[in-house]
C-alpha cells in the first residue's frame, strides 16, 4: 500500500465522516422539536416505545442522539427508567438503517446529491430548505468518502500481513475488543459499521472477520451515552447502563449464534455479492432479535439497573445542601448532535420551575412575616432567597456554557430567553425578601396599620399568590396563558394606583403614620415589581414557545 493509497485512505475516511456528521445534522435540525415532542409524550407501552425509538433514529440517523436525549430526559425527570428501556431498544434498531443505506450500490449518483446538496445550503435563504440541502450534501459526500476508502484499501487484498492480521480478527475476542475500541473512539457505531462496510467492498474483509469487529461495534456505541451521564443523577446513569446491557447480551447471544450454528453463511447466502449487504443485514438482525429477546422482560432491566446503581443520599449536592436537579452539563455529552441544545432546553425549563416555585413560597411567606413580625419565618424567606441566588448562579453560567454548543438562531435565542428568565425569577425573591424585611421596622417602631390597610394589604397577598400561581401553569395554550399574565400585571399596576391614592387620603384624615405611610409604599412598590417581573417572564416564554413552534 503505497503514499498515493494511504492519502486517499485518509481523505475518503474525512469524507466519510464529514458527510455522516452533516446528513446527521440536518436531519436532526429538521426533526428536532417534533422528535422532542413525541418523546415526552410516551407511555409505558413497550410496542409503542419500541416504535418510537426506532422511528425517531432512522429519521435523524443516529442511536447516540437518541440515546443521549433520553438519558437527558430523564435526568430532567420527563420521562422514567421503563420508557427509557423501550426507547433504548428501538434506537438499536433504527440505527441499522444507516448500514442499509450504505450497503446500496449508488456510489454512481452521489456526486449529483452533493451537488445538489451544497447548492441548496449556499443559495438558500429558507432554513428548512437549507437544512434539507445538508442531508442531500451530507449523503453524497458520505458516499464519495466511501468509494475513495473502498479503492484506496483494495490493494489490502494482496497484502500477507494484513490478511494474516484479518485471520486473528476471526477469534471472536479480539474482534469484539477491536470493534468496541475503535467505536468508542469516534463515538458512533454507524459510523464505524459503516467504515467496516466500505472496509468490505474493498474485498479485504469477509463476513466472518466483520461479525465480530460489528458485534463489538454495538458495545462500542454506549461510550456515548455514558460520557453523557457524568454529572447526572443516578436514574439517568441508569439509563446507561440498561443501553449497555441490552449490547453486552447481544453480543454473547450472537457471538454464541455464530459459533455453533450455520449463521454467518445463511447471512452470505442471502446477499452472497455483497458484503456490505451481509454487514448490514446481520446488524439489522442483531439489533432485531436482541429486542425481541428482551422485550418480554425488559421491565427488570431498570429494576436489574437500579440493584447494580443504588441511590445516593447525597446526590447531586454542591453547596450547603443545595443542588441543581435537572441540568446536563453540555461539555460531558461527547457527541457531534445537534440533540445536546433540546437536552438542555429541557433541563433548563424544569430546574427554572423549581427556582419559580421557591420564589412563590418566599412570596407567600413574605406577607406573613409583614403581618405578623414572625422572626424564624423570616429567617426560612432568607435561606430560600439564598437557595434561589444560588440556582440563578447556577442555571445562568449552564446557559452561558450551553449556548456556544447552540448551531442555530432560534436556538441562541431561546437560551437568551431563559437567562433572562432567571434573572427575572431572582429579583421576584429579592422583593419578597423586602416585604418580609419591614417587619423589623413594624417591631422597633411599634407601628400599627388601619383596618382599611390591613384589607388592602390581604387582598395585595392574594393578588401575589394568584400571580406565583399563574408563573407555574404549564399552559396549552399559551398564547393565551399570556394575555392572562399581562391582564394580572395590569391589575397590579391599578390596585398599586389606587391604594397609593387611599394612603395619602388616610394620611390627610391623620389615619396613618409617617412611618406606616412610608412602609406601605416601599411595600406598593415590590408589590409592582413583583408585577412587572412576572410580565417579563412571561413574554419570554411567550418568545420561547414561539421560536420552538417554528
Amino acid at each position: 500500500m503505497n503514499l498515493s493509497n494511504i492519502m486517499g485512505l485518509l481523505g475518503g475516511l474525512a469524507l466519510f465522516l464529514y458527510g455522516m456528521q452533516m446528513m446527521s445534522n440536518g436531519l436532526e435540525q429538521t426533526a428536532r422539536n417534533q422528535m422532542r415532542d413525541i418523546l415526552k409524550k410516551i407511555t409505558s407501552n413497550r410496542i409503542t416505545g419500541v416504535l418510537t425509538g426506532a422511528l425517531i433514529t432512522a429519521v435523524i440517523q443516529s442511536s447516540s442522539a437518541t440515546t443521549v436525549m433520553v438519558v437527558g430526559f430523564v435526568n430532567s425527570g420527563i420521562m422514567n427508567l421503563e420508557q427509557a428501556t423501550w426507547i433504548i431498544m428501538g434506537a438499536n434498531i433504527g440505527t441499522t438503517i444507516t448500514g442499509q443505506l450504505i450497503a446500496l450500490d449508488v456510489g454512481a449518483i452521489a456526486p449529483l446529491f452533493a451537488f445538489i446538496g451544497v447548492a441548496a445550503v449556499v443559495f438558500q435563504k429558507n432554513e428548512k430548505l437549507k437544512h434539507v440541502g445538508e442531508i442531500l450534501a451530507g449523503l453524497g459526500v458520505l458516499f464519495i468518502g466511501m468509494n475513495m476508502m473502498s479503492s484506496a484499501m483494495k490493494p489490502l487484498a494482496n497484502e500477507p500481513q494484513f490478511v494474516n492480521m484479518l485471520t486473528k480478527v476471526e477469534n471472536p475476542i479480539v474482534g469484539i475488543l477491536m470493534g468496541m475500541v475503535f467505536t468508542a473512539i469516534i463515538q458512533s457505531s454507524s459510523a464505524s459499521v459503516g467504515i467496516l462496510q466500505a472496509l468490505a467492498a474493498s474485498g479485504v474483509i469477509g463476513l466472518n472477520s466483520a461479525a465480530f469487529i460489528l458485534f463489538g461495534q454495538n458495545i462500542g456505541t454506549c461510550i456515548t451515552a455514558l460520557l453523557a451521564s457524568i454529572g447526572t443523577t443516578t436514574n439517568a446513569k441508569r439509563t446507561t447502563l440498561i443501553h449497555i446491557i441490552f449490547n453486552v447480551f447481544g453480543t454473547i447471544v450472537f457471538t454464541i449464534l455464530c459459533l455453533i450454528t450455520p449463521l454467518i453463511s445463511i447471512m452470505q447466502h442471502i446477499t452472497p455479492a455483497s458484503v456490505p449487504s451481509q454487514i448490514a443485514n446481520l446488524h439489522t438482525l442483531f439489533n432485531i432479535v436482541t429486542t425481541l429477546l428482551l422485550l418480554p422482560i425488559g421491565s427488570f432491566l431498570p429494576k436489574a439497573a437500579s440493584l447494580i446503581l443504588r441511590d445516593r443520599k447525597d446526590e447531586a449536592r454542591t453547596k450547603n445542601g443545595m443542588f441543581v436537579k435537572y441540568l446536563l452539563d453540555p461539555k460531558n455529552v461527547h457527541t457531534e448532535t445537534t440533540m445536546i441544545s433540546v437536552i438542555c432546553i429541557e433541563g433548563i425549563r424544569n430546574e427554572l420551575s423549581r427556582m419559580t416555585a421557591m420564589a412563590k413560597e418566599n412570596v407567600h411567606d413574605s406577607f406573613d412575616v409583614f403581618e405578623h413580625c414572625d422572626e424564624e419565618k423570616f429567617k426560612e424567606v432568607e435561606s430560600r432567597e439564598e437557595y434561589v441566588d444560588f440556582l440563578n448562579k447556577e442555571i445562568s453560567s449552564y446557559i452561558t456554557n450551553a449556548i456556544t454548543h447552540e448551531a442555530t438562531k432560534a436556538g441562541s435565542q431561546i437560551f437568551n430567553s431563559f437567562y433572562t428568565v432567571t434573572s427575572n425569577i431572582e429579583r421576584i425573591s429579592d422583593h419578597a425578601v423586602n416585604i418580609a424585611g419591614y417587619y423589623k421596622m413594624i417591631h422597633e417602631k411599634n407601628i400599627i396599620f388601619s383596618d382599611n390597610a390591613n384589607l388592602e394589604i390581604a387582598e395585595i397577598k392574594d393578588t401575589c399568590d394568584q400571580t406565583m400561581d399563574m408563573l407555574l401553569e404549564k399552559p396549552e395554550n399559551i398564547v393565551k396563558w399570556h394575555e392572562n399574565v399581562t391582564c394580572m400585571e395590569q391589575k397590579i399596576d391599578d390596585m398599586t394606583e389606587h391604594f397609593r391614592n387611599n394612603m395619602y387620603k388616610r394620611i390627610q384624615d391623620g389615619k396613618c403614620s409617617d412611618e406606616g405611610s412610608i412602609l406601605f409604599s416601599e411595600m406598593l412598590t415590590d408589590f409592582e415589581r413583583i408585577g412587572d417581573h412576572a410580565l417579563n417572564i412571561s413574554n419570554e416564554i411567550l418568545k420561547i414557545t414561539m421560536k420552538e413552534i417554528v
